[in-house]
């Protein structure tokens, strides 16, 4: 049984975001598959990696669980909004926090001229689903999709994670409800997918 692992990165409960994370995840329930979430905003950990990479946090038991849990699953759905062009604040301290090396890749000296690594994510897929103001032919054309390179490309492929697909719902300012209301039945659908 594929095994789904939600990952809630909006800081208030009562957003579009969280909306669509539970359309996903009652479709893929009815489709059959193992359905467990990490909602990073109940979480109780230090977000700021305040020593950088010289001196590792010593990782607080939320954090060693959803570690647990990233590996343990099959497939990642990413679900956030886009604020300034980037990820909220304590999603990036999620991933500055377990996203570390020994832990989901390492370096390889042996690679790439002595700058390789190696994912320890291998064989698991991902998708992102965020939400933003910003309409999205703009977002990828005037900023190229900063947020998109951030956790696709610098953060989930570079551990390993292959394909990361990606689902944008935007403008949601101005948005209508009946437009609200097609984005989640649009993540219904992937959830029922497992997509």
């Amino acid at each position: 049984m594929k095994k789904i692992l939600l990952i809630d990165g909006h800081p208030d409960e009562t957003r579009l975001t969280s909306a669509l994370m539970s359309a996903y995840s009652r479709g893929a329930e009815e489709a059959g598959y193992q359905v467990s979430q990490i909602v990073i905003r109940e979480l109780a950990f230090e977000p700021n990696l305040k020593f950088g990479y010289q001196q590792r946090l010593e990782l607080e038991p939320d954090l060693l669980a959803a570690i647990d849990a990233i590996k343990a699953c099959d497939h990642m759905v990413w679900v956030h909004p886009v604020w300034w062009g980037g990820l909220p604040i304590f999603l990036k301290g999620f991933i500055d926090r377990t996203f570390l090396p020994s832990i989901m890749f390492d370096y390889n000296e042996a690679k790439l001229g002595g700058m390789g690594w190696d994912g320890y994510l291998e064989g698991k897929t991902a998708r992102i689903i965020a939400t933003m103001d910003t309409p999205k032919i703009l977002y990828r054309l005037l900023y190229s999709a900063p947020s998109v390179n951030q956790l696709k490309k610098t953060t989930l492929e570079f551990c390993g994670v292959k394909p990361v697909k990606v689902t944008q719902f935007a403008p949601v300012k101005g948005s209508t409800q009946e437009k609200r209301e097609s984005w989640i039945n649009a993540a219904h659908v992937l959830g029922l997918k497992g997509a």
